[in-house]
C-alpha cells in the first residue's frame, strides 16, 4: 500500500497548520525523484489532492517546497549525508522526502523550525513504513535547525546543486565563471514572462510588470495566472522571453505561409499567427497539441495542426519559411523546471542528437529555394545546437547560416555567437530575473 493512499481521515477540510502541503510536497518528490514523473505532472495531480482542494496558499505552500527542494537538492543532501550515519532504505522513500522537505523549510525557506518538525514527525508517523523513523525525523531535523546554517555558508551553492556531467559540459562551452552563473541563476523562483499581441508597454503597465528590450512583458509577483487582466480575453499568453526569440528570426511573416515543427504546446505558433502568418503547427503528442488548440481559442488565435510523427509525415508541399524547435534535453529550462538536471543524463543527450540531425534534415526537405530555416532548441548543450548546425551545413553544401543582428533580439548583443547564432543563457539579463536557455541558428537555401 501506498504512502498517498494512507493519509489519515480527517473530520473536516485540511488541517491548517501547513501538514497537508508538507504531505504534498512530499508525494510530489517522490514522484519526480523516485519514480521518474516529470515535475509538471507530479504538480498538475498533487495540487488537486483532497487536503488542498479548497486552501489556494497551502497549494503555493507546497508548490514553494517541492521546487525549493528540486534546486537546492544537492545541499540538502549533503546537509542530511553530514547527519545520517547510513542511507535509509527503500521502503522509507517518504521519510527521506520529509527530511528533504524540513531541511528545506529550515535553511531556505524561513519556516519556523518547531512547525517544521513537528509536521515532518507528525507525517512520519502517519505512514506504516515510515513510522519507525519518527524518532530519526526529530533528532535529525532538530540538528539542522542547530548547525545546518553553518554547513550551507560553506558550500559553493551553484556547482553543488548542480550535476557533474552538466557542470562539466557547461564549463567546457562557456568557461568557469559563466558556468557558474548559469547554476547560480537556477537557485531562484523565475518571474513569469508574457508574451502579448500588441502594446507591450501598456500591458506591463496594466499588469504592474517591466518590458523588457526584446518586447516581452516581465512579472515579478504575477499571482494566480488565470485573474491577470487580459487572460480570459486571450490578450497575452505565458512565455519565457528567450522562448519569444526564434520566430523573430523569420522575420516579417504576415500574411505568409510558415511551418511550425514540433510545434505544441504553441507558444511560438501563437507569436506567429499573431504576427499574421498562416501557421501549419506540426506536432506528434496528442495531449499537447490539445493544449495548442486551448490556446489557439482563448486567444482567438488561428492555426492549421497537423497531428504526425515528422519522421515520415509526407506534406505534399514546401514552404519559404520553416521553424523547428528540436525535442531535446531542455537543460536551458531549468529555472521554471528544475527536475530537468536530476531527470536527464549525458547519455539522453547524446541520444538525441540522431533524432535532431534527422528532424534538420527533414525541414530541409520541405524549404523552397530563397527560404528561410530557423533551427532551434531550448537546451545549453552544444551537442544539441551549434554541434546539428555544423553538422547540417557540413553535409548540406547548398545551404548557409544567415547571421543574426542584435536589433532583431532587441539590441542584446550578449545573446550572439561569434558565428552569428542566437545564445541565451540563464544568466542573461541576469539583473532583471534571468532568462531561459535557448540556441538558434538561421539557415537559408539559396534560389
Amino acid at each position: 500500500m501506498t504512502a498517498r493512499k494512507e493519509r489519515p481521515k480527517q473530520d473536516g477540510p485540511s488541517k491548517q497548520d501547513g501538514t497537508g502541503a508538507r504531505r504534498v510536497a512530499a508525494n510530489i518528490l517522490q514522484a519526480v525523484l523516485n519514480k521518474g514523473e516529470t515535475l509538471e505532472t507530479a504538480l498538475n495531480r498533487e495540487l488537486g489532492a483532497r487536503d488542498l482542494a479548497n486552501h489556494p496558499s497551502d497549494r503555493a505552500f507546497a508548490r514553494a517546497i517541492s521546487t525549493t527542494v528540486l534546486r537546492r537538492l544537492g545541499q540538502i543532501d549533503a546537509v542530511l549525508d553530514a547527519m545520517l550515519d547510513k542511507t535509509l532504505p527503500e521502503s522509507a522513500a517518504f521519510a527521506q522526502a520529509l527530511l528533504r522537505v524540513g531541511t528545506a523549510e529550515l535553511l531556505f525557506l524561513g519556516s519556523a523550525p518547531h512547525a517544521a518538525v513537528n509536521c515532518a514527525v507528525e507525517l512520519t508517523n502517519s505512514n506504516r513504513h515510515t513510522r519507525p523513523f519518527r524518532g530519526l525525523m526529530n533528532a535529525i531535523l532538530r540538528r539542522v535547525t542547530r548547525e545546518g546554517a553553518d554547513i550551507v555558508k560553506a558550500q559553493e551553492a551553484g556547482m553543488t546543486n548542480t550535476p557533474y556531467w552538466a557542470w562539466r559540459s557547461w564549463e567546457l562551452a562557456y568557461g568557469a565563471d559563466t558556468a557558474a552563473a548559469i547554476a547560480d541563476a537556477h537557485l531562484g523562483e523565475p518571474p513569469l514572462d508574457l508574451s502579448v499581441k500588441s502594446a507591450p508597454q501598456n500591458w506591463a503597465k496594466t499588469l504592474g510588470g517591466e518590458c523588457l528590450p526584446t518586447g516581452s512583458v516581465r512579472l515579478s509577483h504575477p499571482g494566480r495566472i488565470e485573474e491577470l487582466e487580459g487572460y480570459g480575453a486571450g490578450d497575452w499568453w505565458v512565455q519565457d522571453a528567450a522562448a519569444a526569440l526564434p520566430h523573430k528570426l523569420l522575420g516579417d511573416v504576415s500574411g505568409k505561409a510558415v511551418l511550425d515543427l514540433c510545434a505544441a504546446p504553441g507558444g511560438k505558433t501563437l507569436a506567429l499567427a499573431a504576427a499574421g502568418a498562416n501557421v501549419t503547427a506540426v506536432d506528434r503528442a496528442g495531449g499537447r497539441l490539445e493544449r495548442l488548440r486551448e490556446n489557439l481559442t482563448r486567444t482567438k488565435l488561428n492555426a492549421d495542426i497537423v497531428k504526425a510523427d515528422l519522421t515520415d509525415w509526407v506534406p505534399g508541399r514546401k514552404w519559404k519559411k520553416i521553424l523547428l524547435d528540436a525535442p531535446c534535453s531542455a537543460t536551458g529550462t531549468a529555472r521554471r523546471h528544475p527536475d530537468v538536471l536530476h531527470s536527464k543524463t549525458a547519455g539522453d543527450i547524446a541520444s538525441l542528437a540522431p533524432v535532431q540531425a534527422k528532424l534538420l534534415s527533414k525541414a530541409a526537405e520541405w524549404l523552397e529555394p530563397g527560404g528561410t530555416l530557423i533551427y532551434c532548441t531550448c537546451s545549453l548543450e552544444p551537442l544539441e545546437g551549434p554541434a546539428q548546425v555544423g553538422l547540417f551545413l557540413k553535409n548540406n553544401p547548398a545551404f548557409s547560416r544567415h547571421p543574426i543582428d542584435a536589433q532583431e533580439i532587441g539590441g542584446l548583443a550578449e545573446c550572439l555567437t561569434p558565428e552569428g547564432d542566437l545564445r541565451t543563457l540563464p544568466s542573461h539579463l541576469g539583473d532583471k530575473g534571468g532568462m531561459d536557455g535557448f540556441y538558434a541558428a538561421r539557415l537559408v537555401l539559396p534560389e
